[in-house]
């Protein structure tokens, strides 16, 4: 399984307020679409972002997981609610289920492999569908 790092208040807001779409500059990789994905938020925030709620301040730690679903480019992101930003490839979210405790790790740019503990760590807290 891979991992995702998503800057504050992006990550938490995908694991505790119902965002369900990631905007990229890049194409979701093919072998990921469909896969189970780990929500990292990342050890800086955006600073261009206002969004306020519950988590949103936890950084360099694992705060959900998600299956990605599809891939699109927007021209100007009305397409996604919202969470969606014009000029971007949108990366949409299902099964979205939020940790009960982040888990501390540190992250990469891209997809990352989480090491052994960080896995079970959140794989404890969450049930995988099959």
């Amino acid at each position: 399984m891979k991992a995702l790092t998503i800057r504050q208040p992006w990550a938490g807001a995908i694991a505790h307020l119902g965002k369900r779409v990631e905007n990229r500059s890049w194409k979701l990789p093919a072998k990921q679409h469909g896969a189970r994905i780990l929500i990292h938020a990342g050890a800086q925030p955006d600073k261009n972002a206002t969004v306020n709620g519950p988590q949103l301040d936890v950084f360099g730690a694992v705060v959900g997981i998600a299956t990605t679903r599809d891939c699109h480019w927007s021209d100007d992101g009305t397409c996604c609610g919202p969470w969606g930003f014009a000029n971007s490839y949108h990366w949409t979210l299902t099964d979205v289920a939020a940790l009960h405790e982040p888990v501390p790790a540190t992250g990469a740019l891209g997809f990352w492999t989480p090491n052994a503990d960080v896995l079970g760590a959140v794989l404890r807290q969450v049930e995988v569908p099959q």
